[in-house]
């Protein structure tokens, strides 16, 4: 069957669509679980079927079987994949969101990791990897947080990565602006440093000290990501979609990029606990990787 085969434009009726069906309904649950892991409850018919009426505005298709009969016929790379799980995926997302977590970034992770330096028991360098960061929100709000409270940040070496799935939310990340809503719990003193406010709109746009500090990338979790290993995962407020079976396959995936001592935090009620058992549990949302035990003390 062509792509083209499905587009019929215009489709006046598309706004008068109603749910889809409890068939239609596990078989998009199906095939958004295969692509990336993520479970679609029953209960999620009505915000499913609204976020399909997105795709077919756009893509100018029938209806939801038709839709749904397209994907199938797509090659894994077509950018129809990357609009679908997208839409399916977004969730509303701001800076500084989960207060107490930034406050112990910034208070305790960071000073420590200043205190550590300066004693020349650690190099001026530090990896941050924020994964399923959607809009890049995340990402920003770390770049602040070390701008703000990192002693001599400019002497060091940051990294902080950026992933998601959705390629149209990577492209926004990079964009770095940042709607009034995004933005209101940002301090102020972070919005008059770091941040550069339109003439003519509550739009902001990131300083050239944040984006120096950042990257982003395309990432399906479910896979493995190919870089160097991270000091700091944030995986926060997206395991909660996912099955026992997902869950385990992407910590697995992720442990393996936390350095020995690293830590990663999570959403306070993800349940992971099960699946880092080779991590120390410091709170409900923070773990910290086991060192290794050295070889003589195996020995003895």
């Amino acid at each position: 069957m062509s792509e083209s085969s499905h587009l019929i434009a215009p489709i006046p009726a598309i706004g008068n669509l109603e749910q889809v069906t409890d068939i239609q309904l596990a078989r998009y649950a199906e095939l958004i679980y295969h692509k990336s892991g993520i479970r679609i409850s029953p209960q999620k018919k009505m915000l499913l079927s609204n976020r399909l009426r997105r795709r077919l505005r756009e893509t100018g298709i029938a209806d939801f079987e038709a839709y749904y009969q397209h994907l199938r016929n797509l090659p894994p790379g077509h950018p129809e994949w990357n609009a679908f799980l997208q839409e399916i995926t977004t969730h509303e997302t701001y800076l500084f969101r989960d207060e107490a977590q930034w406050r112990w970034f910034r208070q305790e992770y960071l000073a420590q990791m200043s205190a550590e330096a300066q004693a020349g028991r650690r190099p001026r360098s530090l990896r941050i990897w924020s994964a399923a960061c959607s809009t890049g929100d995340e990402v920003y709000t770390i770049a602040c947080c070390i701008a703000g409270a990192l002693l001599n940040y400019q002497q060091w070496h940051i990294t902080i990565l950026g992933t998601d799935i959705g390629a149209g939310a990577i492209a926004q990340a990079q964009a770095g602006v940042f709607g009034e809503r995004a933005m209101h719990l940002v301090p102020e003193e972070y919005r008059r440093r770091f941040f550069i406010k339109a003439k003519d709109a509550a739009i902001w746009q990131a300083a050239a000290v944040l984006k120096k500090m950042v990257c982003f990338r395309q990432h399906n979790l479910l896979e493995p990501l190919r870089t160097p290993p991270f000091d700091l995962v944030f995986l926060k407020n997206v395991l909660i979609y996912f099955d026992a079976a997902s869950k385990k396959r992407v910590l697995e995936n992720v442990r393996k990029l936390i350095k020995p001592g690293g830590m990663l935090v999570t959403g306070a009620a993800e349940g992971v606990g099960e699946f880092l058992r080779d991590f120390e549990r410091l709170n409900p949302w923070l773990y910290r990787q086991r060192m290794p035990v050295p070889v003589a003390e195996v020995r003895r």
